[in-house]
């Protein structure tokens, strides 16, 4: 009896896949296939969104978005990050084939998304450029800050910033509020 050989997905083979309720991503063509995420995680998600479309009010940027999501950089990588900023022009377009420029991109960590998201996704945005990551672990209460160049990250244990060089301020969340409990 012979092995199957695993399938290497495509972009358009994960968009052509159900809408089951599964939120399906590929890197460098491994499917990466989480649940729906857990109430918590939608809770820092829609925090860190508000705080960073009150920021981008008034230093625009860039536009905040949240998954669900299509960003693409080529034919075997499709990705839903959590939250993240994108270029204004990108998003004026109403087309995710023109979102490629990020400028910030945030991963809340889940039980099922943690390896894919410290290891699998933050490898694809650093190998593509993007400035800022954040991963942020709920259970720890902490945010893992990487950048493209970095071999290790910044582990914020008080608050977390982004400087984005055309504003004229940084952005900057202290973690008490960010995980304050319902």
């Amino acid at each position: 009896m012979g092995m199957v050989a695993p399938v290497y997905y495509t972009a358009e083979m994960v968009q052509a896949l159900p809408d089951d309720g599964n939120r399906y991503e590929t890197v460098h063509g491994e499917l990466l296939v989480n649940p729906a995420p857990q109430l918590w995680h939608q809770e820092l998600v829609g925090r860190l969104a508000y705080e960073l479309r009150a920021y981008l009010d008034r230093h625009p940027v860039g536009h905040v978005l949240t998954a669900p999501a299509d960003i693409s950089w080529g034919s075997d990588v499709l990705v839903q990050p959590d939250v993240f900023v994108a270029d204004s022009a990108e998003v004026r377009t109403l087309d995710w084939a023109n979102v490629r420029s990020l400028k910030l991109v945030v991963e809340v960590l889940s039980p099922t998304s943690s390896r894919s998201d410290r290891f699998t996704k933050r490898r694809l945005y650093q190998e593509v450029g993007i400035p800022v990551y954040w991963i942020v672990d709920p259970n720890d209460e902490v945010v893992e800050v990487w950048h493209p160049d970095w071999t290790l990250p910044r582990v914020e244990r008080e608050s977390v910033s982004w400087d984005p060089r055309e504003a004229s301020e940084p952005f900057s969340v202290e973690l008490a509020t960010l995980f304050r409990p319902l």
